[in-house]
């Protein structure tokens, strides 16, 4: 499994690169424009051919999940600890709608103790992220948590590999696709790294 992450400020041609990157088998696109109003974010999934709306997941904004077609929604860190108590009936209201709800840690022990059951969790660092200099990696050894997890922070062709030794059962990325001078060729490495691990 791999989740590609948007670049946090748009990048040229994104939109045409984010489609080649769906027709080279990208299942898992996480749309998080921290800078984007609704207006912008509405705008930017309207580009997004249909067909490909059921792979998108929305870090905000989660009210357009009415309008939109997309896989289900993401509740970063800061966002479900801000649900409190509300936090369970929130995740279960999507849900009961059909949307997938994912969610971001960044220490094992928060995951670990997570009582609401999200489809799938993202934990950050693993490596040494490539997306934001001195963002060191911790390298978290998840394989005795019983959840699917998702390790972030510092991917690519090499470290997928790694990520996968530590128990995780995906990786996530976004300076390892985006920065890379290939997007395309990056995503299909990293694709390749996990399925050369799955049939070992």
């Amino acid at each position: 499994m791999i989740v590609l992450i948007s670049p946090e400020h748009d990048i040229p041609n994104e939109l045409a690169l984010l489609h080649k990157l769906f027709e080279a088998g990208l299942k898992h696109f996480h749309f998080r424009k921290p800078s984007y109003d609704i207006t912008r974010q509405k705008a930017y999934l309207a580009q997004i051919a249909p067909e490909f709306l059921p792979r998108v997941m929305i870090h905000d904004h989660h009210e357009l999940t009415k309008i939109f077609n997309v896989r289900g929604i993401h509740l970063e860190e800061r966002k479900w600890r801000e649900k409190g108590d509300n936090l369970s009936t929130y995740v279960a209201n999507f849900k009961k709608d059909g949307f997938k709800v994912s969610s971001s840690y960044h220490e094992v022990e928060d995951l670990a103790a997570q009582e609401v059951n999200f489809d799938y969790y993202l934990l950050s660092p693993i490596f040494s992220a490539i997306s934001k200099p001195g963002y060191e990696g911790r390298g978290f050894k998840v394989s005795h948590i019983p959840k699917k997890i998702v390790g972030m922070g510092g991917i690519n062709a090499t470290t997928t590999p790694k990520a996968m030794a530590l128990g995780f059962e995906g990786v996530g990325a976004l300076g390892g696709i985006w920065a890379d001078e290939n997007p395309i060729e990056a995503f299909k490495s990293i694709k390749n790294a996990i399925q050369r691990h799955d049939t070992l």
